[in-house]
């Protein structure tokens, strides 16, 4: 194995696949991943914000749980930042760092890696995808803003336990009476009743329907059964 070292960016709010997959990334490098955790917590961070709920217009918690403790852990040390962003991703940027000794390089955007080379790496090497994929189309928290309403379906059904959790954070103001919800205009408390879950399943399945074969071939949902993630979410929130 090339003399690397390994981090993950750890909010202490990921799924359990997550973790299981990290292990199995040990495992395989034969050492560990170094775990940098946020001085201040999530839990924390939404009560000095009033429970205002971080959003993909207000990323508080990717600067505050990811970016900061990840450059305090680099510190002044000059170091190469590998990023995982492959060819067919020209949406993402990926991590700009705003430090001058931390250089990032886009290894599978130099070799043209795609997709389907990702998944045969992983199969030649026998490591395999993590098992959230068969309801989710990226890592991150569990209450990531950045799910699709088909994506917390997944959650409920999976982790019917972190969907209540994910419920609770949603708040309303009793100063302003402005409601905070992890979705614009629908609460997670109406989003899982029985025939809102039937429908969102029914819409997506329609909407599998209606795609084209061509467009299935470069995407996530033909490997995954998702559709692709085009919300240009920072690189480091993704496992």
């Amino acid at each position: 194995m090339p003399n690397l070292e390994y981090v993950f960016c750890d909010t202490e709010k990921e799924l359990i696949e997550t973790y299981q997959y990290l292990e199995k990334l040990e495992v395989f490098l034969g050492k560990k991943i170094t775990r940098i955790i946020p001085e201040v917590g999530f839990d924390d961070l939404l009560e000095r914000r009033r429970n205002f709920l971080p959003s993909p217009q207000a990323r508080w918690c990717t600067e505050s749980l990811k970016l900061r403790p990840f450059e305090r852990f680099i510190g002044e040390d000059k170091v190469v930042m590998y990023i995982g962003i492959r060819a067919d991703e020209p949406h993402r940027t990926g991590y700009v760092s705003t430090k001058p000794n931390i250089q990032a390089r886009l290894p599978f955007v130099e070799d043209g890696i795609r997709i389907q080379d990702v998944l045969r790496i992983l199969e030649d090497f026998k490591l395999g995808i993590p098992d959230y994929y068969k309801w989710r189309s990226r890592s991150g928290c569990f209450f990531c803003f950045y799910q699709q309403r088909r994506e917390w379906v997944g959650l409920l059904e999976t982790h019917p336990d972190l969907y209540k959790q994910a419920m609770a954070y949603e708040k309303k103001d009793p100063i302003t009476g402005e409601v905070y919800t992890w979705i614009q205009g629908e609460s997670l408390a109406e989003l899982s009743r029985p025939e809102r879950v039937q429908k969102i399943k029914a819409d997506y399945a329609r909407k599998i329907a209606r795609e084209p074969v061509v467009n299935k071939q470069e995407s996530l949902l033909s490997v995954f059964g998702q559709e692709i993630d085009e919300s240009g979410g920072c690189v480091i929130c993704h496992l």
